[in-house]
Order: structure tokens, then C-alpha cells, then sequence
């Protein structure tokens, strides 16, 4: 019999959640029309609705916090954070951001040129919003697989090399940038990818003179899988396999709000001085002087301690098994999720637990809504809303993957607190041809899933009722 395990922490400060009722829980709903990204955090109990962010520190974290060096100028915490990031991943050269997404609107200004092709294993929102503002078009080579939610594979993040060799025969390299790789895939499920498909990539892309660029946020997970799944690398510890990750890429954009176990902050880092020398000119303007990029000095320190706890075995180890936990209760019960279950995140499938809604409907949007109101549980929608328009024909971009995500921040909840979600979803599954769809009432230009609302589409303007079966019979 496998022995149990508990968290490789112990609980030191606590605070204490919201437990609305039923009602109070409806009127929070309809006041954030629908869209679970508007819903005050003061309203929700159990909020799953993204792991940026939302990491609980260590006390060693907390402490340093007491030692940031706030200078504008040559800052000593700054000084710690480069450190930890070249000991780490293993690059030359690091630029601190505000976050991800600072990183990311540094790089796409720099490398990419009206008519430019960005090739990615999926799409992330935020990351194809600033490729195409630079004027790219974003081209998706991950494996068919991963567009299928119910296919168990190892590796369903990797690229589909057959893909990448038709993009460069058919635009040519000059019009590729660089490559971005995310490690893990978000939009996939939080999907790894194979450190045999790194280096394959890799060689394809220096043979043709194109750069590859890690979106990074995820990468620790990512190593753990490869330690699980790869052959040659379970003796290894997840330190050394993400150095060997890293090594296949050019660079990365990195949120520190996810694997560096903080609230806020990010980098850019690469290998090419001269893509350096450029990027720190765009710090100033954008984010703040290279020497603390729209960071605390205390934030600095906390992300430098965070980078070198992340990579502790037994911390990652517990990260994904808590993740594990949760999907495998759902899986048990016959719930229809994503697989194999990933590394930050249990997805729904929106479309299977929802048959009776078209896409249109947005069923992974409100599949989101009525979990909070059945329970107080925040997740998020990564389907049709997420996916928005194409820039060209301004039709709704339809991905195969509709998906509710529930994101598992890191070091906050017990496994009481996933139980109590299982028993929620449970609840809704046996009432899922109760839950209605939704029409779109208000829908921003870009990035509409943060800030548009929605409206129930059932004559009796309820979300879950039993009139809902006869109009969606």
C-alpha cells in the first residue's frame, strides 16, 4: 500500500474565507453579469480562478521582504534576483518586467515585423494579443491530440515538427521570428512538453537561423513531468532538468507570479547580447530602469528566494500531486476533464458536460457561473470568450478545447478545500441539463473573457432551473 503524504509545510498565518449564502452568492453573480473575473474577491470562498498571483509565501520570502533595497538605481535586490535567475535557468542575460506580460510587449516590439508568422505549441491570450498588435499572425503547430480532450498522452504539449518544417517551406524563415514554446501548455490543460521535443526543435529552428523563445511561466511543473515521464531522467533532480530545458531556447519571457512563487513581478531573460542591449532600452520606457523594472525592491528579494524554493523536489512534488488529487476525484466520478490532468490546473470539458448548449451559448462560460453559484467556487473560462475574434473576418474564433479551468493556487488551500470542490461539480453534474446558456451583453475589443457580461438565455432569466430543460430540450 503506497503511504500518504502530507504538504511539505506547515500553516503559520491564516484568513478566513467567505461563506455567502445561496442568494447572496446570486446577487454577486448577476452584479458581475455573469463573467467570474468581476466577481469581488470578498464574495468568493474557494477562488480557483488563476494561479498568478495568488501563491502563498514562505516565511523565507516574508523576511526578505524586510531586506529590499528600494534604490532607483543599482539595486543590490535587484543584484540577488539576476543571480538567481542565471544560477537557475541558466541564461546570460536577465531584464526585470512588472510581469509576464511586460516581457511579452518587450520582445514582440523587438522581433516582430508587419507580416511576420509566430508559430506556438496553442495560443495564450495575452501572448498572441501582443504578437498580433505588433503584426503577426499567430500559426498553432501543437500536436492534433492536444485539441482533444479526452486522449492520454505523456507529452500532449509537444510541437508537431511536421507542422513547424510546412510553416518555414511556405513563408520562409526570414519571416519567422522566433518560435514560442510554451512549457507547460495552459490552453491545453496545463500539458507538458518532452525534453526530446525541446531539442528537436531547437536544432530544426538553428538550422534555418530562427530563435526560440520559452514562454517560461510553467517550466518547473513541466520539468517534473519530464523526471516522471521521460526515460533517462527519473534519477535526476528537478533543479538539473530544468537547466537542460533551458538550454534549448534562446531566451524566455517569464511571470513570476507562477513557478517563482510570488505576487507580482516577471523577466525577460535570452543569450544575444545584442537582442539585450535593445531590450534594456525598452525597460526605461515601458517598465522602469533595468535595475528593478516596474518591481519593489522587496519584491525582488522575495522572487529570488521564490525561483530556488520552486525547484525543490518535495515542493513540486506535493504542487502536482494536490492538482492530481482534485482531477482524479472528478475522473473517479465520471466527470468529463481534460487528460491527463495537468500540471497547474484540473479542466473541465465544458462541451461534454454541457452537450445541450452550442458553442455560441458559451457553455464553458456558464458552466463557470454556476459553479460559483452553486458554491462559492471561482474558476475561469478558457473556451470560445477566450479565444475572441479573428482580426481579420471578425468571427468568433472557435477552438475545439471548451474549457472550465480549476486553477490550484500554489501553498494556499488544504485537500479539504478540493474535496469541497468535487462535491460541488458533483452537485452540477446531476442537474447539468438544468444549466441554460448564455448570451453575450457586453463585449470589450480586446481580451474580451477579463471584462465582458453576460445574460442567461432562459425565459425565467435564471442560470439553473428546471424550465431550463424545456428550453434547452
Amino acid at each position: 500500500m503506497k503511504r500518504r503524504t502530507a504538504e511539505p509545510y506547515k500553516i503559520k498565518s491564516v484568513e478566513t474565507l467567505s461563506m455567502l449564502s445561496f442568494e447572496e452568492r446570486k446577487e454577486s453573480l448577476e452584479r458581475a453579469g455573469y463573467n467570474t473575473f468581476l466577481i469581488n474577491s470578498e464574495d468568493v470562498y474557494i477562488d480557483l480562478l488563476t494561479d498568478s498571483g495568488t501563491t502563498a509565501m514562505s516565511d523565507a520570502q516574508w523576511g526578505a521582504l524586510m531586506t529590499g533595497d528600494e534604490a532607483y538605481a543599482g539595486s543590490k535586490s535587484w543584484k540577488r534576483l539576476e543571480h538567481a535567475v542565471r544560477e537557475v535557468y541558466g541564461y546570460k542575460y536577465v531584464l526585470p518586467t512588472h510581469q509576464g506580460r511586460g516581457a511579452e510587449n518587450i520582445l514582440s516590439q523587438l522581433k516582430i515585423k508587419e507580416g511576420d508568422y509566430v508559430p506556438g505549441n496553442m495560443y495564450f491570450t495575452t501572448t498572441r494579443a501582443h504578437q498580433e498588435m505588433n503584426g503577426a499572425t499567430f500559426v498553432d503547430i501543437i500536436i492534433d491530440e492536444a485539441h482533444d480532450p479526452s486522449i492520454d498522452l505523456p507529452f500532449k504539449g509537444n510541437v508537431d515538427l511536421d507542422k513547424l518544417r510546412a510553416l518555414i517551406d511556405e513563408v520562409g524563415a526570414e519571416k519567422i521570428p522566433y518560435v514560442c514554446l510554451a512549457v507547460t501548455v495552459n490552453l491545453a490543460g496545463g500539458q507538458p512538453v518532452s525534453m526530446q521535443n525541446m531539442k528537436e526543435v531547437y536544432e530544426l529552428c538553428k538550422s534555418h537561423h530562427i530563435d526560440v523563445m520559452f514562454d517560461a511561466t510553467r517550466c518547473v511543473e513541466n520539468a517534473y513531468f519530464i523526471k516522471e515521464r521521460e526515460n533517462g531522467y527519473s534519477d535526476r533532480s528537478v533543479a538539473d532538468i530544468l537547466k537542460e530545458m533551458m538550454s534549448y531556447s534562446d531566451g524566455c519571457t517569464m511571470s513570476g507570479k507562477k513557478d517563482c512563487l510570488v505576487n507580482i513581478g516577471g523577466f525577460l531573460a535570452m543569450n544575444d547580447e545584442d537582442l539585450y542591449i535593445r531590450s534594456r532600452e525598452l525597460v526605461v520606457v515601458y517598465e522602469g530602469m533595468p535595475s528593478y523594472g516596474g518591481m519593489a525592491g522587496r519584491d525582488m528579494e522575495a522572487m529570488a528566494i521564490g525561483i530556488r524554493e520552486a525547484v525543490d523536489d518535495h515542493y513540486i512534488e506535493h504542487r502536482i500531486g494536490q492538482v492530481r488529487y482534485l482531477g482524479q476525484q472528478l475522473l473517479d466520478a465520471g466527470i468529463p476533464i481534460v487528460q491527463p490532468i495537468g500540471g497547474h490546473a484540473v479542466f473541465l470539458d465544458a462541451k461534454a458536460f454541457l452537450p445541450h448548449l452550442k458553442q455560441e451559448e458559451f457553455p464553458a462560460q456558464a458552466l463557470a457561473a454556476a459553479l460559483y453559484l452553486d458554491s462559492g467556487v471561482r474558476s475561469m473560462e478558457r473556451g470560445i470568450v477566450s479565444a475572441g475574434r479573428d482580426i481579420k473576418t471578425g468571427e468568433h474564433n472557435r477552438p475545439n478545447l471548451e474549457l472550465v479551468r480549476l486553477t490550484i493556487p500554489r501553498r494556499v488551500y488544504t485537500n479539504n478545500h478540493m474535496d469541497v470542490v468535487v462535491d460541488s461539480i458533483l452537485a452540477l453534474y446531476e442537474k447539468r441539463d438544468t444549466i441554460c446558456g448564455l448570451t453575450m451583453a457586453y463585449e470589450p475589443p480586446t481580451l474580451r473573457f477579463f471584462n465582458a457580461r453576460f445574460a442567461p438565455l432562459s425565459d425565467s432569466g435564471e442560470l439553473i432551473s428546471e424550465e431550463n430543460k424545456k428550453v434547452n430540450a
